[in-house]
């Protein structure tokens, strides 16, 4: 009689409660999850439980029944009362003998288990036959994934894990075959990451955004975050407006527009299908809470990034410090890497005359004169009160010689004057041995008057 898997679950559960005094739960495979979806009464029950996880877990794995007359004799047992002595746990077979879930019967009291067990299959594989035929487990509610998601998305490592998450979790929740974040960044607005495998109809749509162009982009990301969340009702012979022509020609006939983040920095989700579906207004409020949660995740990531950022960097100039020299020092290529050991001339006379707030000022304004100097895909770190150093890539020892010398004069235009001892690595050396050579190099700059460059033997 029953209509539902939930229900059939119910009624042997209360039925098998009439003929004995234990603790009885159904749990049945959601997702990759075990969910109760039947119990008798306790002051606990597990609401889900990992695949392998208890005895529940294995008989679920192995597709055997398992009899324990003493729980505390096997390691797999999940608490639920303090005074269980005994369990026996079967699993829930469709027709095919595949399992998808068990019955668990737990006893505090003594208990011939043989029948019990013997009862407990009969009834298990009468339930399985039944669930398979109302259609089978109860599957997951829209809300559960979209939490099951949000989860998801506050572990993504990376912001590509994450708006990849973000679209699958869009077309998951609202049940449509595609989705695409549009997003504004500093060069305008872009297509966010595509998933590993987008479907035929997101290929379309990524393809027709694409050909329309960052104005119209910016037109979509704007109407989403002036006007709101929007979305098709799914009557035909209502054209598109303009905005959305290029998701028309792709062959979108539903859509669902959810504005994520600030208008400035963030964009507009766009979530759709080739059917003319009719999307309800609980669907569009799920894909908002998505939207919402993705953001918030963003913003984390992004702070995370600037933190790591500051901790990598010296507060005072901006120049990466110690930290990222030494992984660039590792990274250096015999013959082809120079490194620039720089001294600023004269600086302790500066701090002591006038102070350590004109010596910071002296030491930003070089470090800008030297970053200047330098060409694009050089670096320049601070490893000291007023040292500094360079690495640069070069095809000869002449280069590095020259770009040392336009550093000097860059250091001459502020009124200040440097130091700058070169090296590059040698095969088999290793990069602190060439820092120190470099060093030696500069030293022999400053006992011969300073202002000047001097490249270290090999």
């Amino acid at each position: 009689m029953a209509s539902t898997a939930v229900e059939a679950c119910t009624w042997t559960v209360a039925t098998l409660a009439r003929y004995t005094p234990a603790t009885i739960s159904v749990l049945l495979q959601v997702h990759d999850r075990l969910r109760c979806v039947a119990a008798t009464g306790a002051w606990q029950v597990f609401s889900t439980v990992p695949p392998k996880s208890g005895i529940v877990g294995r008989v679920y794995a192995s597709g055997a029944s398992a009899t324990v007359p003493d729980v505390a004799d096997d390691p797999d047992y999940l608490p639920v009362r303090p005074d269980v002595t005994a369990e026996i746990c079967v699993p829930v077979l469709d027709p095919a003998g595949r399992p998808i879930g068990v019955l668990d019967l737990q006893w505090s009291e003594a208990t011939e288990l043989g029948p019990w067990r013997e009862t407990a299959e009969r009834l298990a594989a009468r339930l399985g036959a039944r669930i398979m035929a109302l259609g089978g487990p109860p599957a997951e509610s829209r809300s559960e994934k979209l939490l099951r998601h949000a989860t998801a998305l506050t572990s993504a490592p990376t912001e590509w894990d994450l708006m990849t998450a973000a679209i699958v979790a869009a077309r998951d929740v609202s049940t449509l075959s595609a989705a695409v974040l549009v997003l504004n960044g500093r060069r305008g607005p872009r297509l966010g990451a595509p998933t590993g495998t987008p479907g035929e109809l997101e290929s379309r749509i990524r393809a027709e955004l694409t050909e329309a162009g960052v104005g119209r982009l910016g037109r979509l990301i704007n109407r989403a975050h002036r006007q709101g969340s929007a979305y098709t009702l799914g009557e035909a012979g209502h054209p598109p407006i303009d905005e959305y022509q290029p998701l028309a020609r792709a062959g979108v006939r539903t859509l669902v527009s959810v504005p994520i983040g600030q208008p400035d920095v963030g964009g507009v989700l766009l979530v759709a299908d080739e059917r003319l579906l009719r999307p309800d207004p609980t669907t569009v409020n799920l894909i908002e809470l998505l939207a919402g949660q993705a953001w918030g995740a963003v913003d984390r990531l992004r702070t995370l990034a600037q933190l790591r950022e500051q901790a990598s960097s010296d507060p005072l100039t901006g120049l990466r410090h110690t930290g990222p020299f030494g992984q660039r020092l590792a990274a250096a290529t015999p013959g082809r890497t120079a490194l620039l050991a720089i001294d600023v001339d004269g600086f302790k006379t500066v701090n002591d005359t006038y102070g350590h707030q004109a010596g910071d000022r002296l030491l930003v304004g070089l470090a800008r004169a030297l970053e200047g100097a330098l060409r694009h895909g050089d670096e320049l770190y601070r490893v000291g009160g007023d040292e500094f150093v360079a690495v640069i890539e070069v095809s000869r020892p002449e280069e590095a010689v020259r770009i040392a010398e336009r550093l000097t004069e860059a250091a001459r235009r502020t009124g200040r004057t440097i130091s700058v001892g070169v090296a590059l690595p040698q095969p088999g050396e290793p990069a602190e041995r060439t820092l120190r050579r470099a060093d030696q190099a500069l030293y022999q700059v400053k006992r011969q008057g300073r202002d000047a460059v001097r490249l270290a033997a090999a």
